[in-house]
């Protein structure tokens, strides 16, 4: 049986962030769950998405593995998506994501996804975004997404 993507997506408030929702399956047995809380929010034309790296998303330096922010850059990207009401849950596929690593970040701290709208067409959705942690950004994303067609 398929599920209904809408309705198995958590996009609300977050209680415990005043201005923030959360962006989350509750069912810990998809992808999406190995990144853990993810918290969202637009400020000044942007889409913010917030996680926490932690021990399972380290690398032996101990600081976050290049494979668990390549996740979080396109998950990130299908939350600004749907926090600036563009796609609904399930409802789009990643067809190019390109990044540049720039820094390291500290397990444990919040790192945040700046994310900006560069282009939207009838079916694509071009965006541009920067990972930081605290003052420091440690990378920068460039990814396309394509918008489910609708319904036959």
């Amino acid at each position: 049986m398929i599920s209904d993507p809408e309705s198995d997506f958590i996009h609300e408030d977050a209680a415990d962030h005043p201005g923030w929702k959360r962006w989350e399956l509750p069912d810990p047995t998809r992808f999406n769950a190995f990144l853990g809380p993810i918290l969202t929010r637009i400020e000044d034309g942007k889409a913010l998405v917030r996680m926490v790296p932690g021990r399972e998303h380290s690398n032996l330096r101990d600081s976050t593995h290049g494979g668990a922010l390549l996740a979080f850059m396109d998950v990130a990207l299908f939350a600004a998506a749907r926090s600036f009401g563009m796609i609904s849950a399930g409802g789009a596929v990643t067809l190019d994501l390109s990044a540049q690593f720039i820094g390291t970040s500290t397990i444990g701290r919040p790192i945040v996804a700046e994310i900006e709208l560069l282009r939207e067409t009838g079916r694509m959705l071009f965006m541009r975004g920067v990972i930081r942690q605290g003052e420091a950004t440690i990378a920068s994303f460039l990814g396309t997404i394509r918008k489910s067609s609708p319904p036959a």
